[in-house]
């Protein structure tokens, strides 16, 4: 080791790594340099700062030297002069270019807090507060976890840090600025879009269907596409003729008609599709194929070409305000109050390609029908494994066999993870009672006891959620044995006329209310013709047809095994009304079950 030179004083070895706190005189502590002295440097901690750059656009990032780089060495020079704090620069310098400081979700940004929360940064330095933030917010945020990790902020242009009050005040000052900065900015920019748009320019983005982008970047106006407009007009005079959005969409889809096809910079492509209902019924509400610019509610004259005439677009308008005018059904009160979810099933059950069941209904003779629909088949694409399954059934199969499961595991003493023989009873009897509630049909229930599903042509597989049972069981989620958590099941669908019998588990099928109701008619209708009332006398009084009464009372003279049979539910699953009202009724009992599907014949008294 070299000893170390002092004017005036004999030459002194100084071990420093040795003897840190070695005792010298004061002048040879005053003459020693600042790194060698072992006094100050115990008092003066080391810190390693980072710098953290941003900038809004990414105009310039390309250069050689940019906004960053030129924020990067501010800072760097600002740490330089606090050498004597014992601040030395980190390597790391964290980078967002093309960001706004709006938002907090920032590579750059994310990558120091990550660095922060890890403990391996104590501060960071910025060029100015609104490099990091501009909402005040998110500063408070930031601020807060900062702290929690130890770690101070510090500003070059605006000389303070954030570990004193005075600091935090100043700072907090500043960032309202900040804030108040950027709202007017934002302000500027859509009274500046709203004026463009008084004068009919095109102030950007995806171009509408018919028209392109002027060539030149620097004219904001649109250029009509010849073969795009076609599809415009073809659309325009479809509608006119079949006022019908439905049989527009499927008019359209037949015709090879497709959307607009639009390739990003990125490479990403959008659009390209068959047509679905809504993207008719915005293409014929946008008035810019009539050359007009709509900003918000109004609507301006544009500098593009028209599309369409004057006159085809008033009488396309009147006929969907006409439309839309139209009374869609009664809606009962609970659904009115929204006291029923309309739809349990909604986003829970998929089918065996992964695509989502999507609630939808049709009007069949006044009265709404509902289905779960593959979301595919939604837009009117068509594909053979697409599922259209009748919702009221579905739901009460979904519903029956997860109450078939949850009595199943309670009477095995299934349900507890950990047996429990003081909660059992206690705890079999809520099972029992929401396996009740299920199977009475509460969708509230439902909704709130299933997580999600999958059906396949033969199986069905349910996932209970977790916190739902549990609260229904009133139980912890970790109290409940995994078991319970999963079902799969069997499962079947059925056609029964035009509507479809689905089939879940081993379960028995429920009776057949229509045919409930139409064998008790036709007992009260053949009564009557017994006692000598006239057939018309009768259709008159229920508002019926002759040739209704007189089908249906046949459902009388089937024998007395099949219409137990029916009673309990224990008739064919294709059994339906309109299959036994679709030819006259044999009188002879063998007859009818044979020819009604009861393959071990009729056991008559």
């Amino acid at each position: 080791m070299n000893p170390v030179e002092i004017s005036g004083v004999s030459p002194v070895l100084v071990n420093l790594r040795h003897n840190p706190l070695v005792c010298l005189c004061p002048k040879v502590m005053s003459c020693l340099p600042h790194e060698h002295c072992p006094i100050r440097a115990a008092r003066t901690p080391q810190r390693r700062p980072v710098r953290y750059t941003r900038k809004s656009s990414d105009e310039g990032l390309d250069q050689d030297f940019n906004s960053l780089d030129a924020q990067a060495e501010a800072c760097a020079a600002y740490i330089a002069s606090q050498r004597h704090e014992g601040w030395v620069a980190g390597k790391t310098r964290y980078d967002d270019g093309g960001i706004s400081g709006g938002t907090l979700d920032r590579p750059g940004l994310q990558r120091l807090l990550a660095d922060i929360d890890a403990g391996y940064v104590q501060m960071v330095v910025v060029y100015k507060i609104d490099r990091l933030t501009r909402s005040l917010a998110d500063f408070a945020k930031l601020v807060e976890r900062l702290d929690t990790a130890g770690c101070s902020f510090v500003s070059v242009t605006q000389a303070f840090n954030t570990a004193s009050s005075m600091g935090r005040l100043t700072l907090n000052v500043l960032l309202s600025f900040a804030q108040f900065e950027r709202e007017v900015t934002a302000e500027r920019i859509r009274d500046k879009i709203a004026a463009s748009k008084k004068k009919g320019l095109w102030m950007g983005g995806v171009p509408p269907l018919g028209y392109d982008p002027h060539p030149d970047p620097r004219t904001r106006g649109l250029i009509v596409n010849a073969e795009d407009s076609e599809t415009v007009r073809t659309i325009f005079a479809l509608y006119d003729d079949l006022v019908c959005l439905n049989a527009v969409m499927r008019r359209a889809n037949d015709l090879g008609l497709r959307s607009k096809l639009h390739r990003f910079k990125s490479g990403r492509v959008q659009g390209g599709n068959p047509f679905s209902r809504g993207q008719i019924y915005a293409l014929l509400r946008n008035p810019i194929y009539i050359g007009k610019i709509r900003h918000k509610t109004q609507v301006w004259d544009g500098q593009h070409e028209p599309i369409v005439s004057e006159a085809i677009w008033e009488r396309v308008q009147e006929k969907l305000s006409a439309a839309s005018a139209r009374p869609r059904g009664r809606k009962s009160a609970a659904r009115q109050l929204g006291a029923r979810p309309i739809a349990p099933l909604t986003g829970k059950l998929r089918d065996e390609t992964g695509d989502r069941l999507t609630p939808t209904h049709t009007q069949r003779h006044g009265r709404q029908i509902r289905y779960y629909v593959s979301n595919r088949l939604i837009s009117g694409g068509t594909d053979l494994r697409g599922w259209r399954l009748p919702a009221t059934a579905l739901e009460r199969a979904v519903a029956n066999a997860i109450a078939e499961h949850i009595v199943e595991v309670a009477r095995r003493h299934q349900i507890c993870a950990t047996p429990d023989l003081q909660r059992d009873d206690a705890i079999q009897a809520k099972a029992r009672r929401l396996a009740n509630q299920l199977s009475e049909g509460a969708p509230e229930f439902l909704q709130k006891i299933l997580d999600y599903g999958q059906i396949t042509k033969n199986s069905i597989v349910l996932r209970l959620n977790t916190d739902g049972l549990a609260e229904a069981l009133e139980m912890q989620p970790n109290e409940i044995d995994r078991a319970v958590w999963t079902i799969e099941a069997p499962f079947e669908l059925r056609r029964r006329g035009v509507e479809g019998k689905i089939i879940v588990g081993d379960s028995e099928p429920q009776p057949d209310r229509t045919l409930l109701r139409a064998l008790s008619r036709a007992h009260v209708w053949a009564a009557d013709l017994r006692n000598g009332r006239p057939l018309g006398e009768i259709a008159a009084a229920t508002g019926h047809a002759e040739s209704y009464i007189r089908t249906r009372s046949q459902l009388a003279f089937l024998s007395p095994e099949i219409q137990g049979a029916i009673l309990e539910g224990r008739q064919p699953i294709n059994l339906s009304l309109e299959r036994i009202v679709r030819k006259p009724v044999p009188l002879d009992w063998d007859a009818q079950a044979k020819l009604y599907g009861f393959e071990d014949g009729a056991r008559h008294p």
